[in-house]
């Protein structure tokens, strides 16, 4: 069973930056790819950020490209989100999780998730 250790977030201010951090255990942290998901109050999950095995390939939203980054460190089993520039419509709970099907951007199609990390910008 994989586990998930979630870390970073809090309150912040627009502009600021942060790191999400998420680390996997119990399975084969290599093999797969992860990705970054959201949910802001009221609204649906929605796609982040994602990461494929080889650490060059990267997939971004439209209103994160530019200001966040996703990366991975295989020793460590972990996935970073890089946040910079942060505005008040990044206010959410961010997900981390692991990828079990074909859609990088798609939910359903990802597994192992963590509890939730919630970020706040104050403007």
């Amino acid at each position: 069973q994989v586990h998930v250790e979630e870390s970073g977030g809090g309150l912040v201010q627009a502009g600021a930056s942060l790191r999400l951090s998420c680390r996997f255990s119990g399975g084969v942290f290599r093999a797969y790819g992860y990705g970054w998901f959201r949910r802001a109050p009221g609204k649906e999950r929605e796609f982040v950020a994602a990461i494929d095995r080889e650490e060059s390939t990267a997939y971004y939203s439209d209103f994160v490209k530019g200001r966040f980054t996703v990366s991975r460190d295989n020793p460590k089993t972990t996935v970073y989100l890089q946040m910079d520039n942060v505005g008040t419509e990044d206010t959410a709970d961010y997900d981390c999780a692991r990828r079990a099907g074909s859609n990088w951007s798609s939910p359903a199609h990802h597994d192992s998730w963590g509890r939730g990390i919630q970020v706040t910008v104050s403007a």
